[in-house]
């Protein structure tokens, strides 16, 4: 009895509905993105990473109903550079962007570089930005040119102005003059003549903003971003990024036991995801992709204000001197913790140890939208959809880290991953706790840790072992293509001039740059959408 052949047209469907089934980039609608990023979140502040953390009971639900991603990893170990990678999905060699943007830089991410918002607001989505963006705030280079329909946020770091109810920080800095007096003592690492401004797309609606309420009107503005898209009928991308002191609380927000301050400012961002989430829920569980991870390692030098390593640890620097955190290329630096949150395709209560990076996000949510890459250039990043959704585990096979301040020159690529080794041409320690920096040292031949057997990157191989005399050589040959393929690549080069003129100040006749029209709204119960604005512009 002969097998029966099917009709062309059966053929046909039948072809759709394996594409449908198998392709990670076929949706039945464009899905929402939530990309959450934290500044200066160690590996270890994450519960479900690190036992010993208690206070990120909302994250440690996401990870119960999301994937955990364990060996995911920072584009850099700063600032500037981390932020321009997760948006262009290309390394600091490649966009310009090798160390952190002033309060005073006239320039930004080069314009010529194509942002994530960018290609998703040509793809139909609605695009939002809140929190600290840091990749330049001046003329062309504030959100608002670069793909976001919308921004709410401080344009740099929360400690790069002050404020009148300063936050708790080291050094503890002075609050904002009221009235002009003679200059003030300089405070090494403090700002105290222009205050820290919030801006609602291009206007400054407060200077000095007030820290204590920010987390709540950060959920406020994200709230109404997404209800406004969800009226719209499009999908929307908001990228909501948080700063890691977060920011240095302040006086509303009392210390926790066992973690004081830290602990307080990581339990306040714990449930402002907490309450993305639950915006994200309400518009249909399976219509959101949520992204969480951070910029970098935690910041030593902040001493009991910074974030845990778990056994992320550089004991080889640690015993030469300094932190093997930010700043850094040490696995403390760049390895952060990471959840992917979209119920009904990212498979719950999964731990993917796939070799994985901010890089990513970008490639891989231009394809899951069904948008195209920006053509003539290359992208460090991966789309790893198939990870994400648990068709696979298999991620980069090697990794560059960029120099980011600790040692060598910034951007330079002196650190990389192959599988489970890591290799370092140069090593050096960023400022401890007790004021102390590991010296710069080069390796030729590199260093070289198994990372498999030695987490805590304590002692490299024998350089005499069959292990290094096999894997150098593969090492070696990684290394090179990476270099010969940037120098090779369509590159950028970022603006880092600087000229008092660009700090943002709405009001220049007012001691500390405030804003006269705003003095009586600048306690709890200002209300961004009721009080009535002078339009201070800063372009």
């Amino acid at each position: 009895m002969g097998t029966p052949s099917l009709s062309p047209w059966a053929v046909l469907v039948l072809s759709l509905l394996l594409v449908g089934l198998w392709s990670p980039c076929v949706l039945s609608r464009q899905p929402n993105f939530i990309v959450i990023l934290a500044d200066d979140m160690g590996w270890g502040d994450l519960g479900a990473n690190w036992a010993e953390t208690k206070e990120t009971p909302h994250l440690d639900q996401l990870a119960a109903e999301g994937t955990r991603f364990v060996d995911f990893h920072s584009a850099a170990s700063t600032c500037s550079p981390s932020r321009a990678s997760l948006l262009t999905g290309r390394l600091g060699l490649r966009t310009g962007v090798t160390h952190n943007f002033a309060i005073t830089s006239l320039g930004g991410l080069p314009l010529n570089e194509t942002t994530l918002a960018e290609v998703l607001r040509g793809a139909g989505y609605s695009t939002g930005a809140i929190g600290k963006w840091h990749l330049g705030h001046h003329g062309r280079h504030h959100p608002n040119f670069r793909g976001f329909d919308f921004y709410f946020g401080i344009p740099y770091s929360h400690d790069m102005g002050c404020t009148d109810s300063p936050g708790y920080d080291l050094p503890p800095c002075p609050p904002c003059p009221r009235r002009a007096t003679p200059a003030r003592v300089a405070r090494k690492g403090c700002y105290t003549e222009v205050a820290l401004p919030l801006f609602e797309n291009v206007t400054i609606v407060q200077q000095p903003v007030e820290l204590g309420s920010l987390a709540r009107r950060y959920a406020e503005e994200a709230a109404r971003f997404i209800q406004r898209a969800s009226d719209s009928g499009r999908p929307f991308f908001l990228y909501l990024a948080l700063h890691g002191e977060w920011s240095q609380p302040g006086p509303p927000v009392p210390p926790t036991p066992g973690r004081g301050v830290y602990g307080a400012s990581l339990s306040e961002m714990d449930a402002l995801v907490g309450r993305i989430k639950e915006l994200a829920d309400s518009l249909g569980k399976g219509s959101t992709l949520l992204w969480f991870t951070g910029d970098n390692g935690p910041w030593a030098q902040k001493c009991e204000l910074a974030g845990r390593l778990g056994p992320f640890v550089g004991a080889w620097q640690r015993q030469r001197g300094g932190s093997s955190a930010k700043q850094t290329t040490w696995e403390g630096g760049h390895r952060v913790p990471a959840l992917v949150y979209w119920p009904g395709r990212v498979p719950a209560r999964r731990t993917s140890h796939a070799l994985l990076s901010i890089l990513d996000i970008f490639p891989t949510l231009v394809a899951l939208a069904g948008a195209a890459l920006p053509p003539h250039r290359s992208f460090d990043g991966l789309d790893v959809s198939p990870v994400l959704l648990g068709w696979s585990d298999v991620g980069h096979k090697v990794l560059l880290h960029p120099n980011s301040g600790a040692a060598g020159k910034v951007g330079e690529i002196e650190a990389l991953r192959l599988a489970q080794y890591k290799a370092f041409y140069t090593t050096g320690g960023a400022m401890a706790c007790d004021g102390s920096t590991g010296p710069a040292e080069r390796h030729r031949p590199p260093l070289i840790f198994n990372l498999d057997r030695d987490i805590q990157e304590q002692e490299p191989l024998d350089v005499a072992s069959r292990e290094y005399q096999a894997v150098l050589p593969a090492i070696s040959r990684a290394y090179a293509q990476a270099l010969q393929d940037i120098a090779a690549d369509n590159t950028s080069v970022a603006d880092y001039s600087q000229d008092p003129a660009a700090i943002p100040c709405c009001n220049v006749q007012h001691v500390g740059c405030r804003c006269h029209g705003a003095q009586g709204a600048l306690g709890s119960s200002w209300e961004p959408h009721v009080e009535k604005r002078t339009p201070w512009l800063c372009l």
